[in-house]
């Protein structure tokens, strides 16, 4: 399973210029629908970026997060991933909001959570975080997106 983190939605909108909106295009395209999901979390901040850093309309911002929830499962945060977001920020020195989109991606047993803001490679409960932008593509996501192809 793949989680996505806010920055590749916010790429997808066109955030952060046009090589990077292309890019994560392309990411999305690859990813098996049916094992993919958003945080919700990641809709909050997704929300929060299009509103702030992109001055868009608040109108507009909604409209992207709904049309993202009616594309992706959406998962919650729970009590329980929430607790557990609050373990992994002081045991791994983590931003909350980041353990909790890291926690929810456990709770859902999530493989990968592909983020370009966080560390590249940490893993927790199974969960490893991924860079998809990286110069090398990491050797588990390379793994099950051929996995994916070869079951379409």
């Amino acid at each position: 399973m793949f989680a996505l983190d806010s920055n590749i939605l916010v790429y997808v909108e066109g955030v952060n210029g046009a090589s990077r909106e292309a890019a994560a295009r392309t990411l999305i395209g690859q990813l098996p629908l049916k094992f993919t999901f958003i945080p919700a979390q990641a809709l909050g901040e997704l929300y929060n970026v299009l509103t702030r850093k992109a001055a868009w309309p608040s109108d507009r911002a909604r409209t992207a997060v709904l049309a993202w929830r009616d594309s992706f499962v959406v998962a919650p945060t729970t009590t329980t991933t929430m607790l557990e977001a609050i373990d992994l920020a002081a045991d791994h020195r983590i931003g909350i909001w980041d353990s909790v989109i890291i926690s929810v991606a456990a709770e859902t047993g999530c493989r990968v959570l592909l983020s370009e803001d966080m560390q590249d490679g940490f893993t927790w409960r199974g969960v490893t975080v991924v860079n998809p932008f990286a110069e090398q593509r990491h050797p588990l996501l390379a793994s099950l997106l051929d996995a994916a192809e070869n079951e379409d």
